[in-house]
């Protein structure tokens, strides 16, 4: 008897409920506090003089809980759906993915609570301090462990290409964490970087953008290689194209580091090195956004009425836009522009809101059926609203801080004829506030999209076997 026809075998879905369940949580909560610090820049009185929800304590949990909270609990839920079927094993371990389920949620919880009392290590994307550094690293060597060892029992002999971005996403995380958090402490809650000046610069930006470019990128591309194809009824539209995205994105993304540095202490060849990475990566990005979408090749009438595909063909848009952009803005000339501006605010949420959240909305949406045993969502209605909710929402905001950052940049470099600055930098401020206001807006549509996804869910869930009707045109073909 063939592999295939064996009967299926007993997956371990229950951790990736778990997952998907506190991802939208997660996702409602992170977002939110986006909003409410988007609504603090135009009206500060909104920090209602209390320490724990200024700006400057609420903006590092709104990073961490929407990156590591709503991103993380979908990697950790995809990345343990797609590795049990696409191996056709159960998890290596149902102990460590319980641990790493209760334990990540334990690190957002410390987070919750530390960030907001301003016990921080001040370093971007990695603010926790070094207690929950080490929870951390506990929680992601479980994490490894558990897919690696799943590979490893496998019932295939071939390692799909999914796998091979989630596994290099999950070592690169590893080793950026580990190298960045070297401290030494001095109590409990307070610890010191073990480089210092540009070193400890270098080091956290080296951490910073492959932060973003395993965690929010290979990760998520991981994602798109499973589900995408999945969702649509069709194969990888080339599956070479996948395999030279993925050596070519691993071998180039963590170089890239650099171009966050321009004109600062850090050496000229190391910036320059960081932005010829930066301008090449643009290449292999590309060809995944290309391969993903050209994968509805003889599919394409399912995004007239396959809202959940069209989350994730719009993310793949907003892939590749950011990676337009990114190379784009690490060009010396160029950055010395954007530098410091609302557009480099734009760029991140155009890949954040755009990208990963899409993908992994588009993700979730396909996998609540499955994990609980429905034919189909319980609205599709509402899935279509919740994708133009956000489309709109998305576009309100990066547009917002793309003039707001153009504007600024221009102002900030404007002088009179005698050298003095034609600007101050309050005048600036004041001409950005319409465009506060537009990106509050643009995050309120965002957050009610993710509102009615969490009703959507629930009703989903709870529903009784039978009482919902398959919907063909969410269906894979």
């Amino acid at each position: 008897m063939s592999e295939t026809s064996q009967a299926q075998p007993d997956y371990n879905y229950t951790v990736v409920r778990q997952f998907t369940v506190m991802t939208v949580i997660w996702g409602i909560i992170g977002m939110s506090l986006g909003v409410l610090i988007a609504a603090q820049l135009f009206a500060p009185m909104l920090n209602f003089d209390t320490p724990w929800l200024t700006f400057s304590r609420l903006r590092p949990l709104h990073t961490n809980a929407v990156i590591f909270a709503f991103g993380g609990c979908a990697l950790f839920a995809t990345s343990y759906y797609i590795v049990q079927r696409t191996c056709q094993v159960r998890l290596f371990s149902d102990k460590l993915a319980s641990f790493t389920f209760w334990g990540w949620q334990a690190v957002i919880i410390l987070a919750v609570i530390s960030l907001p009392m301003g016990l921080t290590s001040t370093k971007e994307y990695a603010e926790l301090e070094w207690p929950i550094d080490i929870l951390i690293t506990l929680v992601w060597v479980a994490y490894a462990i558990n897919f690696f060892g799943t590979l490893v029992i496998r019932k295939v002999s071939h390692i799909y290409v999914a796998n091979w971005f989630l596994g290099g996403f999950i070592l690169t995380v590893a080793v950026l964490h580990i190298g960045n958090s070297m401290a030494i402490p001095v109590s409990f809650t307070k610890s010191y970087s073990l480089y210092a000046g540009a070193v400890d610069a270098m080091m956290q930006w080296w951490y910073g953008h492959n932060a973003v470019g395993f965690f929010l990128t290979a990760g998520f591309l991981g994602m798109m290689y499973y589900f995408v194809p999945k969702q649509a009824g069709r194969p990888v539209y080339s599956y070479r194209l996948s395999i030279v995205h993925f050596w070519a994105l691993i071998s180039l993304y963590i170089w890239a580091g650099p171009h966050h540095l321009h004109y600062t202490a850090l050496p000229d060849w190391t910036q320059s090195l960081g932005m010829v990475m930066s301008v090449i990566l643009f290449v292999p990005s590309w060809g995944g956004m290309i391969n993903g979408i050209m994968t509805l090749s003889g599919a394409w009438h399912k995004l007239r009425t396959d809202p959940i595909l069209r989350f994730m063909i719009v993310s793949l848009s907003f892939y590749g836009m950011s990676t337009f952009e990114g190379p784009m803005m690490a060009i010396k000339t160029v950055n010395a522009l954007s530098h410091y501006t609302d557009w480099t605010i734009g760029h991140v949420h155009s890949g954040a809101l755009g990208w990963v959240a899409m993908i992994s909305i588009g993700s979730v949406y396909h996998l609540i059926p499955v994990l609980f045993n429905q034919p189909s969502m319980y609205s599709v209605r509402l899935v279509n609203v919740h994708f133009w909710l956000t489309t709109i929402g998305v576009v309100l905001y990066i547009v917002a801080m793309w003039m707001s950052g153009v504007l600024q940049g221009l102002m900030w470099r404007a002088v009179n004829a005698d050298g003095t600055l034609t600007y101050s930098f309050v005048e600036s401020l004041e001409a950005s506030y319409p465009f506060y206001v537009v990106r509050f807006i643009g995050g309120c549509f965002v957050v009610a999209g993710m509102l009615l996804m969490a009703y959507n869910m629930y009703k989903t869930i709870r529903a009784p076997k039978g009482s919902i009707a398959a919907d063909p045109a969410t269906q894979p073909a």
